[in-house]
């Protein structure tokens, strides 16, 4: 079962790569970004629980508090507004 769900997850990381590079639009591109964040973190939750251990669960709260703030980064971004507004 782990086996299958790590070929999704791959298969999902390709595409999402795809996206990045192929994306028509920034937004796209920043979408595709985040989705591959999520994507790390599933891998992250996979190996936690393949192996037994809870430090991949920690690295996988704090890869997504990262990835939240990174896309709201983004978004400012492409908003055109400063970090500060």
């Amino acid at each position: 079962m782990i086996e299958f769900i790590t070929g999704v997850l791959l298969l999902s990381i390709f595409l999402a790569l795809y996206r990045i590079g192929m994306g028509p639009t920034p937004s796209d591109r920043a979408v595709a970004i985040d989705i591959l964040g999520i994507l790390v973190v599933g891998f992250c939750v996979i190996i936690s629980l393949a192996t037994g251990r809870d430090f991949y669960m920690n690295v996988a709260i704090s890869w997504s508090l990262l990835a939240f703030i990174g896309t709201i980064a983004i978004a400012k971004y492409l908003e055109g507004k400063g970090f500060d507004e």
